[in-house]
């Protein structure tokens, strides 16, 4: 059993890899875009932000994902549980990632979960409030960073529309790099707990056995009452800052350039929306897809200048990605589920 486990601690983190690595178009494709720094150099900005967000969130999100999704005792001691739900999200994400789909890699983990606690329990499983409140957040973090991009662009433009166009790419070039650094940090301090939450539902299935083998206080509990040991935050936060040093090229093309052009000021925008938008989800404690966030923060970025900027044809199938995240991950996982449970080991 504890080596099972092991091997999905293993492929958790594999999946936080993938995490960084697809999201790396979401935290760095306004600032390759806008061309103020090359894309190697982004992406080792944004893994080094990506880690730092260890520093200033708590692990309320991992508490969310750990404890609000699924009843995690149904997971005790089915670590195939686990194995199903991380193999049905990596599969979903490289499909995306592969076609160029900006994809959310937090709502694959979550429709991952719920298959196959409805293939084990039914609706009995899941937390319908948690999972509720995820469910609005699909529609409701894109729009704040819709709303929040459109009024920061609108109200940017009016305080330098007497400024000439070099001087404000001369200043915004330099502002874009504290707001892509912003935007990273939220990036780190949501999805990376997502995986946090997932190895803490694994640590909380093997608990009694790892007391009663006698492993050390620090393996399964947490400093200053959480949950979460140290070890998981470091390992999670460090395999999403590697996953996004390898970048994820397609998606950062199909959000930085062919969604709508932007110059320095538009990208500082954007991302200061999705910064923003984050910080304040991840207070709450709610996990939400920084690819939804920082799209709408884009389209809204866009749209100040004419609606047809953006292309909304592109926005489309990014929608239809969306879409089918939840539902192609939960059938996904729940077959998964079922073959693992009744053929292997």
């Amino acid at each position: 059993m504890l080596t099972l486990v092991l091997i999905c601690i293993i492929i958790a983190l594999g999946f936080d890899f993938l995490n960084g690595m697809n999201d790396a178009g979401n935290s760095i494709a306004t600032i390759v875009a806008t061309g103020v720094l090359k894309p190697k150099t982004a992406v080792i900005w944004a893994s080094f932000f990506n880690f730092f967000a260890i520093m200033v969130f708590g692990v309320k999100v991992a508490t969310t994902i750990g404890k609000g999704v699924v009843n995690s005792a149904i997971a005790n001691p089915d670590a195939h549980f686990i194995l199903a739900a991380l193999v049905a999200s990596i599969s979903w994400v490289y499909f995306c990632g592969r076609n160029g789909l900006p994809n959310s890699v937090s709502h694959a983990l979550i429709g991952g979960l719920i298959g196959p606690a409805l293939v084990k329990v039914g609706p009995s499983g899941i937390f319908i409030a948690g999972i509720s409140k995820i469910l609005i957040f699909i529609v409701l973090a894109p729009v704040m960073g819709f709303i929040i991009g459109y009024f920061f662009m609108v109200i940017t433009l009016m305080l330098f529309r007497k400024t000439t166009q070099h001087k404000v790419d001369s200043f915004f070039r330099i502002f874009q790099l504290a707001s892509s650094a912003a935007f990273s940090i939220g990036h780190g301090g949501n999805d990376a707990q997502k995986t946090m939450g997932v190895i803490l539902i694994l640590i909380i299935s093997v608990k009694s056995n790892l007391i009663a083998l006698g492993f050390p206080h620090w393996m399964y509990t947490g400093f200053n009452g959480s949950e979460v040991p140290l070890w998981v935050m470091l390992c999670a936060q460090s395999a999403i800052a590697l996953g996004t040093l390898t970048g994820a090229w397609k998606i950062i093309r199909t959000l930085g350039v062919k969604l709508t052009h932007l110059k320095p000021v538009g990208g500082f925008c954007a991302e200061t929306a999705g910064a923003l938008t984050l910080f304040a989800v991840t207070a709450l404690g709610i996990p939400v897809s920084t690819t939804h966030t920082i799209t709408g923060a884009i389209m809204g970025v866009g749209v100040t200048k004419r609606v047809s900027a953006v292309k909304w044809g592109i926005a489309g199938n990014i929608i239809t990605a969306w879409i089918l995240t939840i539902p192609a991950t939960i059938i996904l996982s729940g077959s998964l589920y079922w073959l693992l449970s009744r053929f292997v080991f």
